[in-house]
């Protein structure tokens, strides 16, 4: 670890943890739970992605002190603030209407992912979280705008699913951050003592 230049090391794995753990939540009820009113699932997702829109504002706002990342945190924020106030202002318990603005979210945030994974990412399974949940989260996506022919459960659930994926692989990457992290200090602190033993033998 100790060739790994500190600056390609995300610093923000607090936000994907807490991100991770609300989508998590969010998603295992939609799932598994008994919404089956139009008016109170927009309701309950709004709320989430107005929630997921502050936490990455403020991961924004820690980035911008470091000068490192703020702009993927700006994106995210923006995308998730725009959905939860488009369903608010436009949803309107109209199940057609909720279902593009949510497909359309879900097939967003993945190509967001997918460019983050690309752009944003040395660590090669940090690139393969944020590829594969970009991939994943276009194909549900385009199954959430098909799912408008079925059910209100039908819907709530294969967004639940999206929601679930997204904590999964948010928490798998800000655990894997900050082991990043507490290794980098390692191999620094590591590298330190060499140094200092190499001045001493001199």
């Amino acid at each position: 670890m100790a060739h790994i230049n500190r600056r390609f090391i995300d610093k923000h794995w607090m936000v994907f943890l807490v991100r991770g753990g609300l989508a998590a939540i969010f998603g295992f009820i939609a799932l598994f739970g008994i919404m089956t009113d139009i008016g109170q699932t927009i309701a309950v997702i709004s709320v989430f992605l107005l929630l997921m829109g502050i936490i990455d504002s403020i991961g924004a706002l820690y980035a911008s002190t470091k000068k490192h990342g703020w702009f993927n945190s700006v994106l995210d924020a923006v995308v998730d603030v725009a959905a939860a106030l488009a369903l608010l202002f436009w949803g309107n318990g109209d199940l057609t209407i909720c279902t593009v603005i949510l497909s359309v979210y879900t097939i967003v945030s993945g190509i967001i992912d997918i460019f983050h994974g690309f752009l944003s990412t040395v660590d090669p399974t940090d690139r393969f979280i944020r590829v594969l949940a970009g991939i994943i989260g276009c194909i549900l996506g385009t199954v959430i705008l098909n799912a408008g022919n079925f059910e209100i459960t039908t819907f709530i659930r294969f967004f639940g699913a999206y929601l679930l994926l997204v904590g999964v692989t948010s928490l798998i990457y800000g655990v894997h951050n900050k082991a990043q992290e507490i290794e980098d200090k390692i191999a620094r602190k590591q590298s330190r003592k060499t140094k200092t033993t190499a001045k001493k033998k001199k």
